[in-house]
C-alpha cells in the first residue's frame, strides 16, 4: 500500500521533471518510463534486514530487528522473506504460514499449526519419551542400539541418535524427549542438533522439546575449587534450598540452572516438586520444600520464575518450561509408602486437609511475579487421592480423575497449561512390589481405555509412552462417543497447549546449539561458586554444646570409617555394601590434622545418614502368611508398630484378596543401624572428648537415640563434604533452619495424620532446644530473624 501511495502522489511530478529537465538535457525522453518503474520498485521493496552464516550443515540467520534463526541444510528448510525479515519455511511449501511468522502472538501460531497437523502428528505430540541416556546404555532401563549393535560395538559417536530414538521421532512423531545421563555438555549439544535436524526435515518441522529431571544435585566427594569449572553447577537438594528460607536464592538457582539446561538443549524441567511434606516417612520427602505451605509456595514461585523468565522478564531464549509436580500433592501417602509401586498407591486425608496441599500450586506455581504468569506444565502424581472426588466418587489415579483435573485444576483454578501424566501411568501393572505400569484404579482396563480415560479427565500428554498407537485408538473411542468434530477439537486443544511451550522457548526459530559455547556455559566458575555458596547456606546447626564449634585449625580430628549398607537400584543395578571413609582423608587434612587413633584425637567427626528401613512392603512377611505390609521407621534401633492403625484407611488391588493394609504389631530394623553403633563406639573411644555428628538427612529423624551421645549436630542435605568442613572450621557460619519437624519418637510419627503439617511432638534436646519447624543455631545461639518472623508461627 505504501508503494502505491508513493507512486500516486510522487511519480507524476517526477516524470514531468524527468521529461522536461533531465531528459531534455540528454535528449532521451523515451527513458522516463524506465526510471519511473525503477523508482516504484525501490519504493515498494524493503531492504533485507538479515545476514546468513554457515557452520558445517548448520545455517544461522541474524537479523537486526528480529530473532536469530537456525536451520540445517540437510532438513530441506529454506528461508522466506517478508518486508525484509527472514522466516523459516518449516513445511517447505514456499509460503509464509501463520505458525512460521514469529511476529504473530504465540497462541495464534499454535492454533494455526494445530489445525494443520494430522491426527498422527498430534498423537505423537502427546507422547513423552521414556528415560533416554546419551549415549544409550547396553542393557537395562535406558538401553539402546546403534545400527542394531550396542554402542561400544557400533562405531557410533556418543552424540548420535540411537535406533530407538530415530524410530520414535520418525514413526511415532514423538517430540518430547526425557534426557537423563549425558556424557558431557558438548555431547549433549551435538545430540540435540542431530535430533533437531532430523525432526526439522519431517512434516511440519516441529522441533523437539527436550527435558530433564533435576540434575544439579551435589556429589559429596566433589572438591570445589574457586575458578575451576565442572560438569554442571552443584547445589543442595530441595530440602537444603528450603532450609535457607530464602526464595531469592531459589530464584537465583532457577536462573542459573535454566542457562545450563538451555546449553544442554533442555527446554523443559520436570520440576519443581512442591508436594507438601506432611508424611515424614515418605521416601520422596527429600525432593520437597518441606511441610510449611507458605514456605513451599514461596519457594515454588521463586523456582519457576527463575526457570521460565528470560532476560526480558518473560518468555525467551533463556527460558525453560517448568513442569510443577505433583498435583494435587503426593505427600500424604498412607504409612509413608510411595506410589511408584502398588503398595503405595493411596494418598489419604485423615485430617480432611487436601486444601493445604493445593497451596504450593495455587499460591505459588500459579501466581508468578515474572512475565510468564504461571508454571507452563503440571504433573499429577501416581496416587489415588482416596475419597477426595466429591463430585463423581471415583477412586482412580490422579491423572484419570475428571474431578481433580477438569473440575478442580482447570475449572476452579483456571489452569490452561500442559498437564502431563507421571511416567507409565497407562502401563500394565504387576504385583504390588513390581516396578511396572502404575495404572492405579484402572488396572483392569485396556491400554487404549486408559489413554482415553486420561484424555477425558483433561490431561494433554502421556509420560513415558513412546508409541502413538494407543493414543490413536483412544481418539477413535472419542469419535464413537462424541463424533469426529468434537474429538478433533479435543485433540487440537491439547496440541495448542503443547505447542505453546515450544513456541515460548524460541525453538521454532532456532533449536540449535554451539557445542563449544555449551561447554563454556555449563558448570562455569561463576555458576559453580553460586552453587557452592548455596550449599554453605543450607546447613542447619542443631546442637552446639559449650560452643564446641567452630573448631580451631590446630586440632587433630578422628573420622571413623562407616559401613555403607547395600542399596537396591531404582533404575539400575543395586549398590553393594562397603566399609570405607565417609569423607576423603586428604580433604579433611586441608582443614585439620588427622589421625586414625581416637586416643590421639582432640575431636571426632562422625558422618551418618538418616535411618533407612525400606519401603513399607516385605515379601518375607507375605511369604510367612502376612499381608506384606510392614512399618517404615525413622529411628536406627528396632521398631515395633504398636500404635499403628488396626485397619488401613485405604486398600485394594487386583493382585490382593484383602483390603486391610495394616502393619500393626510388626517390627522393622534399619539397614544402616550400624550408624548408631558407630556413634556409640566412637563416644566410648573418645571418652569425654567432643563427638560431632554430621547427619545427611533425607527425612525427619528420631534423634533421641543419638543426640545424648553428641556434643554437636550439623544437619545437611546431599551436599559436598567440603562445604561441611567449611562450617566446622569456622570459615562459614551456619544459618539454615529446619523446614520440617524432628519427631520426639516413633509414637508421634505413628499417630500423626498423613495430610496435616506440623502435628508431631518435636524432639527437645539436652540443651532444652525444641527441634521444631524453623529452628536452627548460629555461633551466637538460636536464630531469630526476618525469616523466622515470616514463616514460623508462634
Amino acid at each position: 500500500m505504501n508503494g502505491i501511495i508513493f507512486f500516486t502522489f510522487t511519480f507524476p511530478p517526477l516524470i514531468y521533471l524527468l521529461n522536461h529537465q533531465t531528459m531534455t538535457r540528454v535528449r532521451k525522453p523515451v527513458l522516463a518510463p524506465f526510471f519511473a518503474i525503477l523508482l516504484v520498485t525501490l519504493a515498494c521493496e524493503t531492504p533485507q534486514k538479515w545476514t546468513e552464516t554457515e557452520n558445517g550443515s548448520l545455517r544461522t540467520v541474524t537479523q537486526t530487528d528480529g530473532p536469530r534463526l537456525g536451520y540445517s541444510s540437510t532438513s530441506g528448510v529454506s528461508i522466506l522473506t517478508d518486508k525484509g525479515f527472514a522466516f523459516k519455511d518449516l513445511n517447505k511449501n514456499g509460503q509464509l504460514d501463520a505458525y512460521e511468522d514469529w511476529r504473530l502472538p504465540v497462541d495464534e501460531r499454535a492454533r494455526d499449526l494445530a489445525s494443520k497437523m494430522t491426527l498422527e502428528q498430534i498423537a505423537g505430540l502427546m507422547l513423552y519419551s521414556r528415560h533416554q541416556s546419551v549415549p544409550a546404555g547396553n542393557r537395562g532401563f535406558m538401553s539402546g542400539t546403534y545400527g542394531g549393535k550396542p554402542f561400544e560395538e557400533s562405531g557410533a559417536k556418543a552424540s548420535d541418535l540411537s535406533d530407538q530414538q530415530i524410530e520414535f521421532l520418525t514413526k511415532d512423531n514423538l517430540r518430547h524427549v526425557l534426557l537423563t545421563r549425558v556424557e558431557r555438555p558438548a555431547v549433549a549439544a551435538e545430540w540435540n542438533n542431530h535430533a533437531q535436524a532430523l525432526v526439522e526435515g519431517l512434516g511440519l518441522g516441529i522441533p523437539a522439546n527436550n527435558s530433564s529431571d533435576p540434575r544439579h544435585g551435589s556429589q559429596s566427594d566433589f572438591e570445589y575449587n574457586a575458578g575451576a569449572g565442572g560438569e554442571i553447577s552443584l547445589w543442595p537438594g530441595s530440602l537444603g534450598l528450603a532450609a535457607t528460607f530464602d526464595p531469592d536464592l531459589v530464584q537465583q538457582f532457577g536462573e542459573i540452572a535454566s542457562r545450563e539446561y538451555r546449553a544442554l538443549g533442555i527446554t523443559t524441567a520436570l520440576s519443581p516438586q512442591v508436594d507438601l511434606a506432611t508424611e515424614p516417612r515418605w521416601n520422596r520427602f527429600n525432593g520437597t520444600f518441606g511441610e510449611n505451605p507458605k514456605l513451599a509456595a514461596d519457594m515454588a514461585r521463586a523456582y519457576i520464575d527463575g526457570f521460565q523468565s528470560s532476560d526480558n522478564g518473560g518468555w525467551g531464549y533463556q527460558s525453560v518450561n517448568a513442569m510443577v509436580k505433583h498435583w494435587p500433592g503426593g505427600g500424604p501417602e498412607e504409612g509413608g509408602r510411595d506410589a511408584h509401586f502398588g503398595y503405595g498407591k493411596f494418598a489419604v486425608y485423615p485430617g480432611h486437609n487436601i486444601a493445604e496441599h493445593l497451596l504450593p500450586f495455587t499460591e505459588g506455581a500459579f501466581r508468578l511475579r515474572g512475565g510468564t504468569s504461571m508454571a507452563s506444565a503440571l504433573m499429577p502424581y501416581y496416587t489415588i487421592s482416596f475419597d477426595q472426588d466429591v463430585r463423581n466418587g471415583e477412586n482412580v489415579g490422579n491423572a484419570y480423575s475428571t474431578y481433580l483435573i477438569t473440575d478442580l485444576l482447570r475449572g476452579e483454578y483456571g489452569y490452561d497449561g500442559v498437564v502431563c501424566t507421571d511416567w507409565l501411568v497407562t502401563g500394565d501393572p504387576g504385583k504390588p512390589d513390581e516396578f511396572l505400569g502404575k495404572s492405579w484404579g484402572m488396572e483392569t482396563a485396556s491400554l487404549a481405555e486408559r489413554h482415553y480415560k486420561v484424555l477425558m479427565a483433561g490431561c494433554d500428554q502421556f509420560g513415558g509412552n513412546n508409541e502413538s498407537g494407543p493414543v490413536l485408538e483412544a481418539y477413535q473411542m472419542g469419535v464413537a462417543e462424541f463424533g469426529e468434530d468434537w474429538m478433533r477439537a479435543r485433540f487440537e486443544t491439547s496440541a495448542v497447549r503443547l505447542l505453546r511451550n515450544i513456541f515460548n522457548t524460541g525453538l521454532f526459530e532456532n533449536p540449535y546449539l554451539n557445542s563449544h559455547e555449551s561447554a563454556t556455559i555449563v558448570g562455569n566458575p561463576d555458576f559453580m561458586k553460586a552453587g557452592f555458596d548455596a550449599q554453605l547456606r543450607s546447613m542447619i546447626l542443631l546442637k552446639n554444646k559449650a560452643g564446641v564449634l567452630p573448631l580451631s585449625s590446630g586440632l587433630t580430628v578422628y573420622v571413623p570409617q562407616r559401613w555403607i549398607p547395600g542399596r537396591g537400584g531404582f533404575f539400575g543395578p543395586p549398590a553393594p555394601p562397603v566399609l570405607g571413609d565417609p569423607v576423603s582423608p586428604a580433604l579433611v587434612a586441608n582443614y585439620f590434622a588427622t589421625t586414625s587413633n581416637p586416643d590421639e584425637a582432640d575431636v571426632a567427626l562422625v558422618f551418618i545418614e538418616s535411618p533407612m528401613t525400606g519401603s513399607g512392603y516385605d515379601k518375607a512377611d507375605l511369604a510367612s502368611g502376612g499381608n506384606g505390609y510392614v512399618p517404615i521407621s525413622l529411628q536406627y534401633g528396632d521398631y515395633t508398630a504398636r500404635l499403628a492403625r488396626d485397619t488401613s484407611l485405604a486398600g485394594g488391588d487386583p493382585s490382593e484378596n484383602f483390603t486391610n493394609r495394616s502393619y500393626k504389631g510388626k517390627s522393622i530394623s534399619a539397614t544402616n543401624a550400624t550408624d548408631l553403633v558407630l556413634l556409640q563406639q566412637t563416644r566410648q573411644a573418645m571418652k569425654d572428648k567432643p563427638v560431632i555428628v554430621l547427619l545427611n538427612a533425607t527425612n525427619p529423624t528420631v534423634l533421641a537415640e543419638i543426640e545424648p551421645a553428641t556434643d554437636a549436630i550439623l544437619l545437611s542435605f546431599s551436599i559436598q563434604n567440603q562445604a561441611i568442613l567449611e562450617v566446622l572450621s569456622g570459615n562459614v557460619e551456619p544459618g539454615g533452619l529446619l523446614p520440617f519437624q524432628m519427631p520426639a519418637d516413633m509414637a508421634t510419627v505413628e499417630t500423626q495424620r498423613e495430610d496435616v503439617p506440623r502435628d508431631m511432638k518435636p524432639y527437645v534436646d539436652s540443651q532444652g532446644n525444641s527441634y521444631d519447624f524453623g529452628f536452627g543455631l548460629n555461633w551466637q545461639g538460636v536464630i531469630s530473624d526476618d525469616r523466622t518472623r515470616t514463616y514460623v508461627t508462634k
